[in-house]
């Protein structure tokens, strides 16, 4: 099969959770035969024209001059390049600045979109931006041959407001397998003695809730806060925990094995976010071996299950931060590892996308 992929800045990852997708899908499709281009920014740091058998298309990507609009020009450069290709499939990774365009895709091509989050439900949104997300949800959902669902929340939610079906494909994680205590001397740590969030520092991850429980507990162990703060909300988030000490702002942290092992060796991990289909960070902490602390919403709770403690308020999360201990919950951490190994393994899921696309070009 010939795949296309757009919808990302392109690989290998540099950016985010699609962009790892990307990689990972695109490579493992190439090793079982297929022919795969992913289309990439041309101000992508990676400027060869092939990664890993993989085919790169650089694109013109305006958006380091013009800011957001500039995304909808690559994702336009993209499309108009692959009408000049003879692609069997493209796979189109969310719509936010994809879907306007959606009736200039190749019309021998077959399109399938990976519908991401709920992402008009995201409240650094302003009205209008919201207004027009939905719009892009629309279009995405009319104008796509098919639809992917990275959770059965997603899925469900395109079946009750459009009456469309979609093909339930999760995201992908591994297995942290080899610990170092070392790192932790960085960051002045010792095992299970210091509690964690990792996010982007948004109002909808639950950052504040999460912060205004750690305020409230009695606690002497560190609470480290990962994530770029170099921003309006996170400057105010700043401001108002100044006083407690024990919160530590470590800003961004890219170096996956550094956050695998402060994963792997915190007490609790916190996963506030309250938007969104399968969020890879959540995957990532289960296949650390964390004991995690989420949001109660139905996205996480199809994914975690039973296997960890869910909080609604500042109260729930000073309340488990002061009576919860790691070693009392080995069964959640050892039950999310198997989920990671048997549901979340990145084989089965690029073996789900191959079934997939042969299913739907009917191979």
């Amino acid at each position: 099969m010939k795949i296309a992929i757009i919808g990302t800045r392109g690989i290998p990852n540099y950016y985010g959770g699609f962009e790892q997708f990307a990689e990972y899908v695109s490579v493992g499709l190439v090793d079982r035969s297929h022919e795969v281009t992913v289309y990439n920014s041309h101000t992508h740091p990676y400027q060869e024209k092939e990664y890993q058998g993989v085919k790169i298309i650089h694109c013109k990507d305006p958006e380091d001059k013009i800011g957001t609009a500039g995304q909808f020009i690559y994702d336009l450069n993209c499309i108009l390049d692959a009408r000049k290709r003879n692609f069997d499939i493209i796979l189109q990774l969310g719509y936010t600045s994809s879907s306007v365009w959606s009736r200039l895709f190749p019309k021998k091509a077959i399109i399938t979109t990976n519908m991401d989050g709920l992402e008009w439900k995201r409240t650094k949104y302003s009205k209008k931006v919201k207004k027009f997300l939905q719009y892009a949800e629309k279009l995405a959902v009319k104008h796509s041959d098919h639809l992917i669902s990275d959770s059965i929340g997603i899925q469900d939610y395109l079946k009750d407001k459009y009456n469309k079906n979609s093909t339930y494909i999760p995201y992908g994680s591994d297995v942290f397998e080899k610990p170092n205590p070392q790192v932790l001397t960085e960051y002045e740590l010792s095992e299970l003695n210091y509690d964690l969030l990792i996010a982007r520092l948004e109002p909808e991850n639950s950052i504040e809730v999460i912060l205004n429980g750690v305020a409230m507990a009695s606690l002497s162990r560190p609470f480290l806060v990962i994530g770029k703060h170099d921003t309006k909300y996170g400057a105010y988030l700043k401001e108002k925990f100044k006083l407690c000490d024990r919160i530590q702002f470590l800003g961004g942290i890219y170096d996956q094995n550094i956050l695998n092992n402060l994963r792997f060796f915190s007490n609790i991990y916190f996963h506030g976010h309250t938007v969104g289909g399968t969020n890879p960070s959540l995957l990532e902490a289960m296949g650390s071996s964390a004991l995690i602390c989420a949001n109660d919403n139905t996205f996480n709770k199809a994914i975690l299950g039973n296997d960890a403690v869910f909080f609604n308020s500042a109260d729930d999360v000073a309340g488990y931060l002061q009576k919860i201990q790691k070693k009392s919950f080995s069964n959640f951490v050892e039950n999310n590892s198997s989920k990671i190994k048997d549901v979340y393994n990145w084989n089965k899921i690029i073996d789900q996308y191959e079934t997939h696309f042969k299913d739907i070009l009917k191979v």
